[in-house]
């Protein structure tokens, strides 16, 4: 969505919430932002492909707006960005980007904020990758996204790398087979075939299986019941560590996180709430705060 800016002397701003996927970028006001989208910007995964996407959001907000790069370039900026993983990287790219004033952090407060606003509550976001967050008392606190090598349970990749394992134990013998596992043997050509596919897969590939479990776990199959199910619990007890409390707002966000709802204890059940918003919001609101703060201390 693109609206105009055309409030030269408000408290104004910059916000990215960049991912693996895409990138978005707002030009924001006192009430109005213009926001454009870019491609992929995980800094840890390319960095230097992912700086070049901000930048050239940087340069469709110029266009959209009729400002100068100069000009917004000399805005706070708050960036939430996928694969910023410590201040080495964050100094590396702000040495790249053109802003005086910038604050670089990971893409999960921007996530947990856009889907809570400022209230309290809980997030599990489950898509590709994976964390869980809490805000309580204007305090956030995260665990997981350290990606599918050392972490993101219930994530869609660990989900359809599971399927994929508990498929092999059908072939041993092991376990019954399913509707769930019968589909993807056929589908991958046996054995060998999960084998030479889990060999070069990516996690975005793997994150495609999911959709499988997903679909034969609405349509009753144990198989896939029980991987959402040991997924949800992955969930459940990471919630109860952060301190859940019924009455909590408990959102769950991703592409595969909806999916667990009917897995939940009935008092997480009964705590579900739909986002207050995207993670692009969620940006904005800590681009807003980092904006107030440049400003409070420039007149104290």
């Amino acid at each position: 969505m693109i609206q105009t800016f055309d409030t030269p002397k408000d408290r104004s701003f910059v916000a990215v919430d960049g991912g693996g996927t895409r990138c978005r970028l707002a030009l924001c006001g006192a009430e109005k932002h213009i926001s454009v989208e870019v491609g992929s910007a995980n800094i840890s995964t390319n960095f230097n492909a992912a700086s070049l996407e901000i930048i050239k959001g940087l340069r469709l907000l110029s266009e959209q707006s009729g400002q100068p790069l100069e000009k917004i370039s000399a805005l706070p900026a708050y960036l939430g960005l996928a694969g910023m993983t410590g201040a080495g990287i964050a100094a590396r790219l702000a040495e790249v980007l053109p802003f005086n004033q910038l604050r670089i952090e990971d893409d999960r407060p921007s996530a947990l904020r856009g889907a809570l606003g400022e209230q309290d509550g809980m997030v599990a976001h489950c898509g590709t990758g994976s964390f869980i967050a809490a805000q309580l008392n204007n305090q956030m606190r995260f665990v997981g996204g350290w990606g599918p090598v050392l972490g993101d349970p219930a994530s869609a990749q660990w989900v359809g790398r599971r399927a994929l394992t508990r498929s092999l134990d059908v072939v041993d013998g092991l376990v019954p087979a399913s509707a769930l596992s019968t589909y993807l043997l056929d589908r991958l050509g046996g054995a060998p075939g999960i084998v030479a596919f889990a060999s070069r897969a990516t996690p975005a590939e793997f994150g495609q299986i999911a959709r499988y479990v997903t679909s034969h776990a609405n349509n009753g199959d144990t198989l896939g019941q029980s991987l959402m199910q040991d997924a949800t619990d992955e969930i459940v007890f990471v919630l109860n560590r952060l301190g859940w409390a019924d009455g909590n707002t408990l959102c769950l966000t991703g592409g595969i996180g909806p999916h667990y709802a009917s897995y939940l204890p009935a008092n997480m059940r009964a705590c579900l709430r739909p986002p207050a918003g995207a993670p692009l919001d969620g940006a904005m609101s800590l681009g807003r705060a980092f904006a107030d703060e440049i400003t409070t201390g420039a007149q104290s």
